[in-house]
Order: C-alpha cells, then sequence, then structure tokens
C-alpha cells in the first residue's frame, strides 16, 4: 500500500497534547511522526520522543502475549497464555478477594500513561461499578490545582498563544525545552515579533534555563519567599496596580502590610540569589505589563508547593498584568471544557463512601500502615503506571508488591518494575492503536484520537480489556457494552459539544474561553468574584487547617538540608523520557547515557568525587548508587537526578525514588518529589 499520514493525538502525560500526523506504512505499522501545522498551539512542533514513536510502537522489547509468573515474584519466570486464561485468572482473583473480605478489598491503580478520557477512564467506571477500593488521585498536580485553586477558584488561565502577544514571559518551575517543547515555539514567535526576554526561575540551569535571557538559581523551595520580595518592591516602588487591586482582589492592605518585612534582604537569604538579582527582576516584571507567567509543576514538589504556587500566581494580580492581552498567567487549562465523563468513568455509579488510599502511598497501603480499617488490599489491576519506579518510597512499594497474598495483574506495553512483580502480565495498546479523546492541559483543544493500525502482536485496548473483565466479575454499566469510539460519540453529545464524526473530520475543538474570561475580567471564581490573597485552605482538603500560611509567604521545606543530610535532592525530568515511558527505546536510553548526579564542582572536590565515580546518595529511606558529573549549573548544596530510569539502570538495582518522601503534601495530598534532603558519599 501507499503510505498516507493520518491524524491523531498525542496521550502522554505533557500539557502540550500535541496534534499529531502519524504516517501509516502498512495496515499494522507506521513510519514518520509529526505534527500538525493547522493546529494553532501545536503549530507542527513535536518533541523528538514523539518524533520517533515507530522506534517505540515497533519496539522488540513490547510484550507480546499474555503471561504467567510460574517462578516466585520478580525472577522473571513466565509461561505465555490466551487471553482467556489471562482474563479468567484476574477475575478469579478478584472475585475470590470479594469473596474473602469484601469488594474493597480489590483496588483498580491506574495514573496517567494515556491521557486520553476514555482508555484512562475505563479503569474507573469498573471500580464504581464494584464498589472497589477508590483512588485518590495526588501525585503528579494535586499540589499546584490547590495552590492555582486557593487565589482564582477554578483552574484556567491566559490563552498560551498570547505569549507571542508578550513582551516578557517567565518560565517559572518548568523545563519547556524538555518537558513541552510548544512553550518554546511561542517564545520564539514573542521574541523575533516583540523583542520580548524570557526568564527562567529553576534551582538549575536547564536547557530552558540556558537559552533565557535571565536565569534565578535560586535553592529548592524557596519560590515563595522570591515571589514575596518581588511583590514587596513592587508595592515599594509604585509598581503595583492598585486601580486594579481595587476592583479585583480581596485584601491588598493587609498583603502589603504583610510583606513590608518580605524585604529582598530577606529573600536573598533564603533563596541564596543576591539582593541586587532580586530587585532587578521586580523591576523587570513590574514595569512590563504584558508579562506572562508559565507556571511549571516544579515548584509544587515540595511540602510547601501548594503554598508556594499561590504566592507565585498573586504576582499577576499585583502588578495587573491580567488585564493586558500578553500579560497574566497560565498553569493549566483543565476547567475550560467541561467535557462530561460520566459515561467513560461510571460517575453514576460512584459510592464516595468507599474508601479511598492515596495514589503515591501505595507502599504505605500494600504494607498496612495506611489501612487504619476495614481489609487489606489482596487483588489489584494496574494500568498506565509504573509505581515500582515512580512512586516515592519506593522500597516500600516493592516490599508490599512481593507479598505472597497480593495477586497482582498489568497491564503494559513494556516489562516495567511493576510488571516484573506481578502474577498476570497483559499487553496493552499504544495509542495508534485504539480510538479516544483528548484535553490539553496547558493549551485549548478537545482532540479526536483515532486509531492509526492495528494492535501489535496480541496487544488490548484498556477499555476492552475493563468491559471483559466486567463481564466475568458481574459489573453492570452501559459503558461496557460499548466499543470506545460508541462512548467518544456519547460523551461529545452529552457534553453539547458535537459528535464523534463530525469531529474525526475537524480534528479537533478549540475550547479557550473568549478574552474576558479567560483573563477573569468578569471576575474570580468566587461568590465576590476577587481573587484571594488570604485562602481557605482548611476547604481545600484534609491537611489545610493549620499546616499552610495565612497570607503569601516562605513555608519551609518538609525535608530541609541538615548536619546529616547536608545535600538538597531534585529529582527532574530528563528531556529523552517522560516520568518512565521512553525509558524503553534504545535512541532514549543512548542520549540519556545513565543516570547520573549532578553536583556543584567544589561540592564535588569536597567529597573527592570527579566525573564518573560511584557516589551514594542516602537518608533514611535508603540509598542509591550513581556516577557524578561535577557541574557548575547547580547551587552548591544542592544535587540533581534527572529522569525516572528503570531500577536496573543504577549500579544496585536500586532507584532514585527510594529516597523520596510519600508523606502527603497540604491541603490535600501529593508527592513532594523534589521535597529531599540527603547525604552523599564515595560508593
Amino acid at each position: 500500500m501507499n503510505s498516507v499520514f493520518l491524524p491523531t493525538a498525542c496521550p502522554h502525560d505533557c500539557p502540550s497534547t500535541c496534534a499529531l500526523e502519524v504516517e501509516q506504512v502498512a495496515p499494522d505499522r507506521i513510519g514518520k511522526v509529526r505534527g500538525a501545522a493547522a493546529n494553532s498551539y501545536t503549530a507542527g512542533v513535536i518533541c523528538a520522543k514523539v518524533s520517533r514513536y515507530a522506534e517505540r510502537v515497533h519496539s522488540p522489547d513490547r510484550l507480546r502475549t499474555p503471561l504467567r509468573r510460574t517462578g516466585p515474584k520478580g525472577s522473571g519466570q513466565w509461561a505465555e497464555i490466551g487471553w482467556d486464561e489471562a482474563l479468567d485468572r484476574i477475575a478469579d482473583a478478584f472475585l475470590d478477594a470479594e469473596r474473602r473480605h469484601g469488594p474493597e478489598a480489590v483496588w483498580p491503580y491506574f495514573s496517567s500513561g494515556t491521557m486520553g478520557l476514555v482508555q484512562r477512564g475505563a479503569i474507573q467506571r469498573l471500580r464504581h461499578a464494584k464498589g472497589y477500593s477508590r483512588q485518590v488521585s495526588t501525585v503528579c498536580d494535586m499540589p499546584a490545582n490547590m495552590g492555582w485553586l486557593a487565589g482564582h477558584g477554578d483552574i484556567r488561565g491566559a490563552d498560551p498563544r498570547e505569549m507571542a502577544d508578550s513582551d516578557l514571559i517567565v518560565n517559572w518551575g518548568g523545563n519547556p525545552v524538555a518537558t513541552q517543547v510548544n512553550v518554546m515555539t511561542h517564545v520564539s514567535r514573542a521574541r523575533k515579533g516583540r523583542g520580548a526576554k524570557l526568564v527562567t526561575i529553576d534551582p538549575y540551569r536547564t536547557g530552558t534555563a540556558e537559552v533565557s535571557d535571565l536565569h534565578l538559581m535560586l535553592r529548592p523551595g524557596t519560590d515563595g519567599a522570591l515571589a514575596c520580595a518581588v511583590m514587596h518592591v513592587l508595592f515599594r516602588e509604585g509598581l503595583a496596580d492598585r486601580a486594579y487591586l481595587d476592583r479585583y482582589a480581596a485584601g491588598a492592605e493587609r498583603l502589603e502590610e504583610h510583606l513590608a518585612t518580605r524585604t529582598p534582604e530577606w529573600a536573598a537569604a533564603i533563596t541564596g540569589l543576591t539582593v541586587e538579582e532580586i530587585v532587578a527582576f521586580a523591576r523587570l516584571y513590574g514595569t512590563t505589563k504584558r508579562s506572562y507567567l508559565r507556571l511549571g509543576y516544579g515548584l509544587t514538589r515540595g511540602r510547601n508547593g501548594a503554598a508556594q504556587m499561590h504566592t507565585v500566581s498573586c504576582l499577576p494580580v499585583v502588578t495587573g498584568a491580567w488585564a493586558h492581552k500578553g500579560g497574566g498567567a497560565l498553569y493549566c487549562s483543565f476547567d475550560i471544557y467541561h467535557i462530561d465523563r460520566t459515561l467513560s468513568e461510571g460517575l453514576d455509579r460512584l459510592d464516595t463512601s468507599v474508601r479511598g488510599f492515596d495514589h503515591p502511598r501505595i507502599g504505605a497501603v500494600l504494607t498496612g500502615e495506611d489501612i487504619a480499617s476495614g481489609p487489606p488490599v489482596t487483588a489489584m489491576l494496574i494500568q498506565n503506571t509504573n509505581p515500582a519506579a515512580i512512586c516515592p518510597d519506593s522500597a516500600r512499594v516493592r516490599r508490599g508488591f512481593l507479598r505472597d497474598d497480593l495477586f497482582v495483574a498489568v497491564h503494559e506495553q513494556f516489562m516495567t518494575d511493576t510488571a516484573q512483580l506481578a502474577d498476570i502480565v497483559i499487553p496493552a495498546t499504544t495509542f495508534l492503536e485504539h480510538d479516544d479523546l483528548y484535553r490539553g492541559g496547558g493549551q485549548m483543544h478537545i482532540l479526536i484520537g483515532r486509531k492509526v493500525i492495528e494492535p501489535q502482536f496480541e496487544s488490548r485496548e484498556n477499555h476492552w480489556v475493563i468491559s471483559e473483565l466486567a463481564r466475568r466479575v458481574g459489573a453492570e454499566h452501559p459503558g461496557f457494552g460499548m466499543s470506545a469510539l460508541e462512548i467518544i460519540d456519547s460523551m461529545l453529545k452529552t457534553s453539547g459539544l458535537t459528535d464523534a464524526a463530525t469531529l474525526t473530520g475537524q480534528r479537533w475543538i478549540d475550547a479557550q474561553p473568549d478574552f474576558e474570561t479567560s483573563h477573569f475580567l468578569n471576575g474570580f471564581a468566587f461568590p465576590d468574584g476577587r481573587f484571594r490573597f488570604a485562602p481557605d485552605w482548611a476547604a481545600l482538603g484534609p491537611y489545610g487547617a493549620g499546616q499552610l500560611p495565612d497570607l503569601p509567604d516562605h513555608m519551609a521545606p518538609g525535608r530541609p538540608a541538615d548536619a546529616e543530610h547536608p545535600f538538597r535532592l531534585v529529582t527532574a525530568p530528563a528531556r529523552q523520557f517522560l516520568n518512565s515511558s521512553f525509558t524503553e527505546t534504545v535512541t532514549a536510553q543512548r542520549r540519556e547515557g545513565r543516570p547520573t548526579v549532578l553536583i556543584h564542582p567544589e561540592d564535588a572536590a569536597e567529597l573527592a568525587l570527579a566525573d564518573g565515580d560511584a557516589v551514594r546518595l542516602g537518608n533514611g529511606l535508603g540509598s542509591s548508587v550513581v556516577h557524578a558529573k561535577p557541574f557548575a549549573g547547580v547551587p552548591r548544596g544542592v544535587v540533581i537526578v534527572e529522569g525516572i530510569w528503570p531500577n536496573s539502570a543504577f549500579l544496585e538495582g536500586i532507584g532514585i525514588n527510594t529516597l523520596t518522601s510519600p508523606e502527603p503534601i497540604p491541603p490535600a495530598g501529593g508527592a513532594a518529589f523534589h521535597d529531599t534532603a540527603v547525604w552523599l558519599r564515595a560508593a
């Protein structure tokens, strides 16, 4: 057959959700992958990871058939079985757990391996239909969500395409060169068209920092202190927009009084920046009305994450940047879509009285620490995630999976760390092999992704697997009897949007609200329409009362460095990986090399570490051995380990998340991946 480019959308956990065009060279084979030039956000640009997706979808390491464990857990001993046997064994384990302990003994577990609303949501439909234990999904964005909601009232912001109309773009807590390349497209337009400046605020010199006009390299977990000092200067030097504050904010006078002592000198001692750096940035920001804050997740990956997001998000309110095109801020766009997920997730069967477990605390759940009452978890199905590598306190996670009385089925594309610990492993499709519906996180489109090629080997889509299990365990819901495309069609219609056939033809829907709505010029999403400098933290989650500052402030990290643990560890994303996805492709592995720790040359010299030396990082949770890489682009006392590598890539087979804590971030939970203190020594 002649090759043809077919439209679809990227499913991965990236805010860009790129519109794609994929070359079909045979019914079961793809060639090139490119960005859709006609999409105003993707604009024909995609990351290198997805551009070489043929390497991933056609990898010889793809799981091919269902597998049954034949040796001890983690032994790597498997026997091939058929799909009926695999599904029967999973269903029997679920039914046995239910007979012995009740339905709450079953814990379906998922995350963001795909962001498709149908394929990702199917496991929720089974959970709700059966009354299995619920999952409180906080591992990634909960602290950021809560911090933004605290001031704004809902999760939306300025159209990211407006960055092209900006005179100053502040990339705070993100590394879009590596993790959201489309941001750089719109930054480039602003630089070329308007002479705009790009500022990056990050604890180390990332790829984005390298191409920025200014990099503020602050200590991890001190973003709130910097933001407070900037606002101090804005008020002190007459750069606050008092007319805007009078109309759109609550408590501005109290804020100004509170910030009187949050001087640049105060912040310099906390952040490690100089007074001159802080004042210069404050003046640049305060005198540039078309200033756009693009806020990432990095500043929220600590126990003070929600507080930091709220504090930083106050800046465009103080300057009135929201009133200007190309001004304001964006963290995420989730509240602009209004897609009805009742059918895809079975929300009409949701019973909130059923217990729920916090996603990143899987280790504590499986070892019994987080089970105050009710039965232990004795059966699991895992889709779209790899908790043995990506979750904090991973040594405890592994111990939980090794329980003899725990049955685990993993539906995966590759033999991940988690799949290696399972009883049954079943092969999953990639996004090119099924239908799904997507919404952007850092952009504004609803996109349909139609199947491009036939499933590889014996892989099956999430929705089909869940529907087959539902039939076997006696779960009832209309969605189990529908195809993925039929669910998409129904969701679109009940959401008042269009239908699947129409969306297939037009490819995407631009859901960005008008300028006034996007910029909160009709008011913020509270009854009085005003931004809240003093949040009601207690209303946002179970850990809110008394744990967060009343007003924007510096909140100390939960794991400060001390004499025993003198280094702050940041576990940042790697350019060639996306969480633990793409770690299985040869090109990504070659370009990343191996797990390394970036350490300031003077710190390395004090520890007698040379480039390439093995170094052990540790704390009370455990230790991990990697190779040292002296790097001047990191502050002294701070070390960086990029990427969620498979545990086997580390010198002792113990991954970096052994060192990260699962303690929840107030007010509503989340994982403090960057809030870690460690010691270092030569291995």
